[in-house]
């Protein structure tokens, strides 16, 4: 992908609108406004997605817990956004089906079951079925639960590949003529009456001068700190930082059900399966207060959750069956005096328009990242001289123009052209580049074609993809944000990764 700071000119002149972040929601709101025709830049100081927008549950949802708090705008909108993402992006998100087991000691029955009705008809659903009641005995779901566990509740959701739905928006984004500058930080913006002069300073120290007639402050966790450095426009908003944390362990159980347990202490945690061989399970919610950019899992988490499972399921997990722990922050307005878990999800937008504008975003949820996106610019648009309709709910995402949004089908047609690929990889590539897998395997007639074997399930040709279409640069941006192989290659991996990476640089 070429690297408009490495050839001057190429992300020069005035922009309409210049997105700070790298997240869902900036990926999403670039997306949006490259769509509307804007001439756009979105600018993120490390990789897409490397923060909160690669460190949650990996749920699109309705949130079926916020009905409790009444939320219910919240969970209506999050259903309606539910659909649209499944349909728009097949390959990285699909149905799930959450397994409820009712602990009598908690919830009431009655309680749980007016929910899911609610959750059944607060939206249209198209494709998900609905709710229904079980006996745990009985169902496939039942056998890895403790045996105290007699019956339940079963509804829908969707998973969904966080990082990859950033990296797609973002893809899209730069498809409809978006400049798109990953490690790329906004370090200063100045204002004048009609546009922002944005000072953007690259890694590698590298800089570059642009004009832009808005802004969008898109930066998450680091929403009120970027305007108090960076702009002449003090934070009127300080969010708060919470902190969720998850485990992944071997795989506790066979079947494709997802589980949602309820804690003693009104949390909910989720057990889900994940990237075949393993479980994952969160999340928490922690007040947090220290370094942004690395906030870790605490060992008090790990046995919250280690507990949490022991608590439902009949297997005895312990500390040393962690694989992998990922921790991340969610920027919430709220009082500091709310629990954590009944602070709302929902997004709040900032906006300043005493010159040049310029949006905040505070808060907001992955599965509401589109409809983000389409209220900011309908916000910004019409500053903009820009009348372009909404687009974004009918579009597909890179890779996600399937007839009929069909996976399984997709997936038989690639048997059928590529056969010489192995059942695995061809799996793994399917669901990783949907469509977009003609790209990266063109020209190739046999397993040879794809290049050297740098690790195992990993070729030269799909490094070369990666680096070329999706901005990765080192072992981290391959193995965990594009792809999840970190979970699947030698504990020596990254380096050797990283070491081929550098006797192999990208060609000018």
């Amino acid at each position: 992908m070429p690297d408009p700071l490495a050839t001057p000119g190429e992300a020069s002149g005035c922009y309409d609108l210049l997105v700070v972040g790298g997240g869902i929601n900036g990926a999403g709101v670039a997306r949006d406004a490259a769509g509307r025709g804007l001439r756009t830049l979105l600018c993120e100081q490390h990789d897409l997605a490397a923060h909160t927008s690669s460190g949650s549950t990996k749920l699109i949802h309705g949130g079926l817990r916020y009905l409790e708090f009444y939320d219910f705008k919240l969970v209506r909108k999050s259903l309606r956004e539910r659909e649209i993402v499944l349909t728009s992006a097949p390959h990285i998100c699909w149905p799930l089906r959450f397994v409820l087991p009712h602990d009598q000691h908690l919830r009431p029955a009655w309680m749980i079951r007016a929910g899911l009705f609610l959750y059944d008809h607060l939206a249209r659903r198209r494709v998900l079925p609905g709710s229904q009641g079980v006996r745990l005995r009985k169902h496939p779901a039942g056998q890895p639960l403790d045996a105290r566990y007699k019956w339940g509740f079963v509804y829908s959701d969707c998973w969904v590949d966080d990082a990859r739905l950033v990296i797609l928006t973002a893809k899209d984004a730069a498809e409809h003529g978006a400049t798109v500058l990953p490690r790329t930080r906004c370090s200063k913006l100045v204002r004048n009456s009609d546009r922002w002069r944005a000072t953007l300073t690259r890694t590698d120290g590298g800089t570059l001068e642009v004009d832009a007639r808005s802004v969008v402050n898109a930066t998450g966790p680091w929403v009120d700190r970027f305007l108090d450095e960076a702009t002449p426009l003090p934070a009127r908003h300080h969010p708060r930082q919470v902190k969720g944390s998850h485990i992944v362990v071997p795989r506790l159980f066979t079947h494709e059900f997802a589980y949602i347990f309820q804690g003693a202490d009104g949390r909910i945690v989720f057990a889900i399966p994940y990237e075949g061989d393993y479980t994952l399970i969160g999340t928490t919610e922690m007040d947090y207060e220290g370094d942004l950019a690395n906030p870790t899992i605490a060992e008090r988490e790990v046995e919250y959750l280690v507990a949490m499972a022991n608590r439902y399921f009949s297997s005895d997990l312990s500390r040393q069956d962690v694989a992998w722990t990922f921790a991340a922050l969610r920027p919430l307005l709220a009082d500091p005096k709310d629990r954590a878990t009944s602070v709302t999800r929902d997004y709040v937008l900032d906006v300043d328009t005493q010159g040049a504008p310029l949006v905040s975003i505070y808060g907001g949820k992955l599965t509401t990242y589109r409809k983000l996106a389409e209220d900011v610019m309908d916000r910004l648009a019409p500053q903009l001289g820009c009348a372009a309709a909404h687009w974004t709910a009918g579009a597909p995402l890179p890779g996600g123009d399937m007839p009929d949004a069909d996976f399984a089908g997709f997936l038989a047609s690639l048997e059928t052209r590529y056969p010489w690929l192995p059942p695995a990889l061809r799996r793994r590539y399917a669901r990783l580049y949907g469509t977009r897998v003609e790209r990266l395997l063109q020209g190739a007639t046999a397993l040879a074609g794809l290049g050297e074997e740098v690790l195992p399930g990993l070729h030269s040709r799909e490094i070369d993809y990666l680096r070329d279409e999706e901005w990765a640069v080192d072992a981290e941006d391959i193995l965990y944000r594009r792809t999840k192989l970190g979970l699947h290659v030698p504990r020596d991996g990254a380096a050797r990764l990283d070491a081929w990476l550098a006797a192999h640089p990208v060609r000018p």
